[in-house]
């Protein structure tokens, strides 16, 4: 399958490029800095940045489905999901394109803690949702409701924690909130799991909560 990949020099898209080049997939990816992109040599890159409409055009070209591991890389104000999803939504109409799995979080939906103890729902809530972690959620809020209100074939893999560490290869997953006392799950099990996303319409149109 041909895809097209936007954030893939972070964390989590690295993983989501090694794993789709590993089942042979054929990637196309807008990379703003192509010189420390570890798969330049495997990979079709696209110089430039996801607010730019002409690179997430060229990167969109010939992809039958289109994979973003994009988000803020602090937690600051960013606006980078405000930003770039309604290009990359804008663009995928535009060329014909239908399907696309995002990497979000668990914090987007207020039902999203509802299996979770009360000690805990109340300090995610209460005091990291609206602190430390206000700007980042508020920028996976407006991707969700960007792809909800579009015309395509969506699914937002929503995680708690990502972790660095190998992959288990079996994680609980719910399409109404996050299983009961999740907290973590390693990124390289958040991209099997999004690259699993390809080939099944189970959760068309939804975001999904995963974890340990």
């Amino acid at each position: 399958m041909k895809l097209a990949l936007f954030g893939a020099s972070g964390a989590s898209g690295r993983l989501l490029t090694e794993r789709a080049l590993a089942a042979g997939h054929t990637i196309s990816a807008l990379v703003r800095n192509p010189s420390t992109f570890p798969f330049s040599d495997r990979v079709r890159v696209v110089q430039g940045d996801v607010f730019s409409p002409e690179a997430i055009a060229e990167t969109l070209g010939g992809a039958d489905a289109v994979l973003s591991a994009l988000g803020a890389r602090s937690l600051k104000q960013e606006d980078v999901l405000e930003r770039a999803v309604p290009l990359i939504v804008g663009a995928m109409v535009a060329a014909g394109i239908s399907r696309i799995i995002v990497l979000g979080s668990c914090g987007v939906l207020e039902n999203a803690l509802d299996q979770q103890p009360l000690w805990r729902r109340w300090l995610l809530e209460n005091i990291l949702y609206k602190t430390l972690l206000k700007w980042p959620i508020a920028s996976q809020r407006s991707q969700y409701s960007t792809l909800a209100r579009s015309p395509l074939d969506w699914t937002m893999a929503m995680p708690p924690a990502l972790t660095n560490t190998p992959a288990r290869g079996k994680f609980r997953v719910d399409g109404n909130a996050l299983p009961h006392n999740g907290s973590r799950i390693s990124r390289a099990d958040v991209a099997d799991f999004m690259l699993q996303q390809l080939s099944t319409n189970e959760w068309s149109r939804m975001g999904v909560y995963l974890t340990w």
